[in-house]
This record gives structure tokens, C-alpha cells and sequence, in this order.
């Protein structure tokens, strides 16, 4: 079969046995170098990307895309939601009361923010139903009847309480009441009908659902009003425009997410930009070894260039011999690490569970955290963009050696030979 004489010096380069051991040690720790290089840029990246979407999912899909509400409660919801329907970004409204305050049980006290939802519509503007499906969840949203007061918790919040389904709780509202033996706190007994995990410490430890007409009863509003209405949008990112433009529509006031995890979201994202910035300046440097490598080959190799030289070869064929070798150093320390690095991307997760099971320590505590779980994501555009960096790299560093070998000149490197 024809092989170019470019290829066919370059690959026998690559596969000899050299004379010289230490030169052939320095190609060995190129490749490795280079894997190493594409396997912690696979991992992070897929790390970052993981964050990036528990935060979309876990977060973004249990806190509000986008709330309506006004400065006095709703009357008629559904008559307030009609025109909102009818924007192209909205997929679903659902009705919602807040309320903030303490829940106690036996001298033990956690601040909490309750939401009050309808269990038939919440669903389709949040995912905290997945919730009740993970390790340490019990209940569902749908055991919230009206007119019996249950609370869902979530798991945090629970184990700090000491409570367990059916256990009952007291929540206390950040109003008093006048009697006439003097002002109290408005205080309700709530009984606990779920717990739910996220995985997130705020949602976790600081959240709490009850059903609409309870919440109206504790507050002495009418039947049927609520606080706001809450919006699932198309697209995440026109939150802020879709909320003010609806809110044009009555004496209605808007938020979004972007007002209250906005930073932490972009946060990650300018985080794996630059994290990614500086894994490639590790990918450099080992691709940059391949010049040390080819340079040590093209003084080992002198001779045999001047004998090439000699029968014909040109500078071209010889430059393009030491391209094609480094090439292949490129091209094998790139796959190693491809492979290598998505391998180790899809179990990190759980390597990393069992390593905190067997240490006993908890890596990433919900307390500090916004989840408590290392979790990764492997993105093909990801892989194919570090391995064509690795690859753009290590083609580069072959230019120099390279071009140093076709200056070689045959009267010079024989004269001693």
C-alpha cells in the first residue's frame, strides 16, 4: 500500500525502538502529560456543567421563574391569570400565598418561608414533585387537603425539628395578636403530611408548602385570595421582560429569579469560563512538551536527515516527517485522555459519594452550598471542543522541531559520522 514518505518516516519515528532511552522517556511523558491535561478539562467542565443544571433543575425549577403579585390579595385569580395565558412565553400560571415566620417543636426552632399552592396546579409550574422521589423523602404535595392544616417540610428542615410524618408543628407568624390579657403571637398548629429532598440547603431547610384555603385562614383573608400568581415561561432568560410586560396589565408588581439567584447562576457560568481558561494554559504546557520532544528526535535523527537529504528528500518532506510524528504524540495523548476523561467524568459523582461514606466527611455541606451532592454532566460540544484545542495545540508545537529539521544541512551532520 502507498504511504507519502512523510507518513511512513513519521509513523516508523513513532513506533521504533530509539537508541536513545531518555528521548523516548520524554515522549512517553508527553502523551501522559497531554491525557492528564484533557482528563481534568473533561472533568471539571463536566462538574461546572453539572452545577449549571442542578441549579436550572433543582433551583430554578422549584423557585419562581416569575411571579405576578399585588399589593393587595387577588380576588379572583383565574379571571387575573386570562390575559396572562395568552403570552406566548407562558406555559403555566399557578396561584401562591408566602408566609414568613418560625415553626417549633419541643423547644427546637427553624425560620421557615411557607408556600401556600394549590397541590393540583403546582405541579405544572415546578418541579418539586421530583422531590418526594429521593433518598429521604416521604409523602406527596397531594396529601395537603384543604381545611386540615398539613405542612410539607423539607428533610433539613425536619431532622432539625425532629419531626416525621404526622408529627405536629407550630408555626409562628411574625404578628401578635390583642387579647385582653395583653398582645401574643399568632401561633397555628400545622401537622406534617411530607417531607421532600432537593438536595439544595436553602430549599431543603428554609421551605415549607401548605395548602391555598389554610393559608387564607391563618391570614383572615377571604375565601379563594391569594398573594400572586406564579409563571413558568418558554424561555428562562426573558423572565425579566415576560414579568414586567404582564404586570403592565393590572396594578400588579413583578420578580424573577435573576432578582433573587440571578448571581449565583451567573456565577457558575463565569466560573466555568474561566476555570476552563486556565485547565487549557495545563493542556499547553503538555502539548508544549512535544517540542522539547521533537527538538531532542531531530538532534538524535541528524544523520538520517542528512542521508534523506542526500537521496532527494526536500525541507518540506523532512519538516512534514517531524509534523506527522508529533501529530501522532498529539493524537494519542488526546484520545487517552478523551476516553480516560469521560470515564472518569460519569463516575465522579460516584466516587465521590463512596469516598465521603468511607472518611466519614461530607465534601459539600448544604449548609455553605447550594446542593449537597457533586454532581457532573458530560456535554459532547465540551469533549469535542477540549479535544480540539488539545489537538490545534499539539499541531502547533510540532512547527518549530519541525522546521528546525528541514535546516539541517547534510555536509554538517555527516562530518563527524
Amino acid at each position: 500500500m502507498f504511504r507519502p514518505l512523510p507518513a511512513f518516516l513519521g509513523t516508523r519515528y513513532t513506533r521504533a525502538k530509539r537508541r536513545n532511552h531518555f528521548v523516548s522517556f520524554i515522549s512517553l511523558t508527553s502523551v501522559i502529560g497531554l491525557a492528564l491535561g484533557v482528563v481534568v478539562m473533561i472533568v471539571v467542565l463536566s462538574v461546572m456543567n453539572g452545577f449549571d443544571h442542578e441549579m436550572r433543575t433543582n433551583v430554578l425549577g422549584i423557585v419562581p421563574q416569575a411571579s405576578i403579585q399585588g399589593e393587595q390579595p387577588i380576588d379572583d385569580w383565574k379571571k387575573a391569570a386570562e390575559p396572562m395565558a395568552r403570552h406566548p412565553q407562558v406555559l403555566a400560571i399557578a396561584p401562591f400565598t408566602q408566609m414568613q415566620g418560625l415553626l417549633t417543636n419541643n423547644g427546637k426552632v427553624q425560620k421557615i418561608l411557607i408556600d401556600a399552592i394549590d397541590p393540583a396546579l403546582e405541579p405544572t409550574v415546578s418541579t418539586l414533585g421530583n422531590a418526594f422521589h429521593k433518598e429521604g423523602a416521604q409523602g406527596s404535595l397531594e396529601a395537603l387537603q384543604p381545611g386540615r392544616f398539613g405542612i410539607v417540610i423539607g428533610n433539613r428542615a425536619a431532622e432539625k425539628l425532629g419531626v416525621g410524618l404526622g408529627d405536629k408543628v407550630t408555626f409562628v407568624a411574625p404578628e401578635v395578636s390583642v387579647t385582653p390579657a395583653g398582645m401574643f403571637p399568632r401561633m397555628k398548629r400545622f401537622t406534617v403530611v411530607g417531607i421532600f429532598h432537593v438536595g439544595a440547603g436553602e430549599i431543603d431547610g428554609y421551605m415549607a408548602l401548605t395548602h391555598l384555603d389554610d393559608a387564607a385562614r391563618l391570614l383572615r383573608w377571604k375565601p379563594g385570595q391569594v398573594q400572586g400568581l406564579r409563571l413558568k415561561l418558554a424561555d428562562l432568560f426573558e423572565a425579566p421582560r415576560v414579568a414586567w410586560e404582564l404586570a403592565k396589565t393590572g396594578n400588579y408588581y413583578a420578580r424573577d429569579w435573576t432578582r433573587t439567584h440571578g448571581n449565583l447562576y451567573q456565577a457558575i457560568r463565569m466560573e466555568k469560563a474561566m476555570i476552563g481558561l486556565l485547565l487549557l494554559l495545563i493542556v499547553a504546557v503538555a502539548a508544549f512538551n512535544i517540542i522539547s520532544t521533537l527538538v531532542m528526535v531531530v538532534n538524535d535523527k541528524k544523520a538520517d536527515i542528512a542521508i534523506l537529504r542526500t537521496l532527494g528528500a526536500t525541507p518540506r518532506q523532512i519538516m512534514a516527517t517531524f509534523m506527522v510524528q508529533g501529530t501522532i504524540i498529539g493524537v494519542v495523548g488526546t484520545l487517552i485522555g478523551a476516553l480516560l476523561g469521560i470515564l472518569a467524568a460519569l463516575n465522579v459523582s460516584r466516587a465521590i459519594s463512596l469516598l465521603e461514606t468511607l472518611i466519614g466527611h461530607k465534601f459539600l455541606d448544604a449548609e455553605v452550598y447550594f446542593i449537597d451532592y457533586l454532581p457532573s454532566q458530560v456535554m459532547a460540544e465540551d469533549v469535542l471542543q477540549v479535544c480540539g484545542a488539545a489537538l490545534l495545540l499539539s499541531f502547533l508545537a510540532t512547527l518549530y522541531p519541525a522546521w528546525r529539521a528541514a535546516r539541517t544541512q547534510p555536509a554538517e551532520a555527516l562530518r563527524y559520522e
